[in-house]
């Protein structure tokens, strides 16, 4: 299964499917909520969110708009259903954009309608939630636009994330990508293989090949991975000389091989060189890649672009509920 060729519904079922997603939003109320006698008892008998149980409302239905306050790039609102059923389990959701929808400030993203004291209950968690991947997919479109990858004929270089995620986020950290117009990268040491600059630090660019060529055997002939097998073989390269020792091995045993920190000087030779061993593994760049830079890396004729920021360094965007 290639994540990258479905939908974004189909990609949000299909991670859906692995049950991450279920385990996030339960830790999310546990830590709102302190479930009774969790925490081994560390803050007593209280539970729930007691504000709003103290509060007297009416038993009436109430309704809420959830609102962008800045312009961005929307993710996350396929995670609602399951947020409520965990948080909220008699409210409704009903949308008025989509996850990848530009928004402007003001803008209505939909309209929630049930009990207050759930309502405000599901509140902090699901902003937060939807702020984080947000910000993500905004961030993710910034460095889209940087490179002239929205804009057609630009450049055929395409925009990946990075396994440099928050750790028990990844999941929908990678979906939001999506959403922003990115791609995913494996999704971790399970499904394909990167043997990065630590792997191969010990070998002269002359013992490289036979390295590579029976690790990427002995891959190959592993189950497991989201398609049964290793999705791809890919190789860390900090030089041009070892970019050269790989194109001395036989195709099929590298797919894809990463340009470390390499500039534009350095990435049009690696290109020329893989043109002219009529080699064909991908090329791909990585590095201290910023908004600023990556137009011209994008233009040096590499496949693909991964960027560690998309994840690490993207600012929430800042929504909120609105009650009516």
């Amino acid at each position: 299964m290639n994540l990258n060729s479905l939908s974004l519904p189909e990609l949000y079922a299909t991670l859906k499917s692995t049950g991450l997603i279920r385990r996030l939003l339960e830790l999310a109320r546990d830590e709102d909520l302190a479930i009774p006698g969790g925490f081994g008892g560390f803050f007593g008998p209280l539970s729930g969110d007691i504000t709003s149980t103290v509060c007297p409302f009416d038993t009436k239905d109430r309704r809420a708009h959830l609102r962008s306050r800045a312009p961005g790039v929307i993710a996350g609102l396929a995670a609602i259903p399951d947020i409520l059923a965990i948080l909220a389990p008699d409210c409704r959701f009903a949308p008025a954009k989509h996850d990848g929808s530009d928004t402007h400030p003001g803008d209505s993203l939909g309209e929630f309608a049930g009990p207050i004291r759930q309502i405000l209950t599901a509140e902090r968690p699901l902003l937060n939630l939807l702020a984080r991947m947000s910000g993500i997919a905004t961030r993710t479109r910034q460095f889209l636009t940087a490179m002239g990858g929205d804009i057609p004929g630009i450049t055929t270089a395409k925009l990946y994330d990075t396994r440099k995620t928050t750790p028990g986020l990844r999941i929908i950290e990678k979906y939001a990508v999506r959403c922003g117009g990115g791609y995913c990268h494996r999704l971790g040491l399970f499904d394909a293989v990167l043997i990065k600059d630590n792997h191969i630090a010990h070998l002269t660019p002359e013992q490289l090949p036979a390295f590579i060529r029976q690790a990427s055997l002995a891959a190959r002939q592993q189950s497991g991975g989201v398609q049964g097998r290793p999705s791809f073989i890919e190789v860390e390269v900090d030089s041009l000389l070892q970019l050269d020792a790989l194109m001395t091995l036989e195709p099929g045993i590298v797919d894809i091989i990463l340009l470390d920190n390499m500039g534009p000087q350095a990435l049009r030779q690696a290109v020329a060189i893989r043109n002219r061993k009529g080699s064909k593994p991908e090329l791909e760049a990585s590095g201290g890649i910023t908004l600023e830079t990556i137009e011209e890396l994008a233009a040096t004729g590499i496949d693909r672009i991964s960027v560690g920021s998309l994840t690490h360094s993207a600012p929430a965007l800042d929504l909120g509920l609105d009650m009516l």
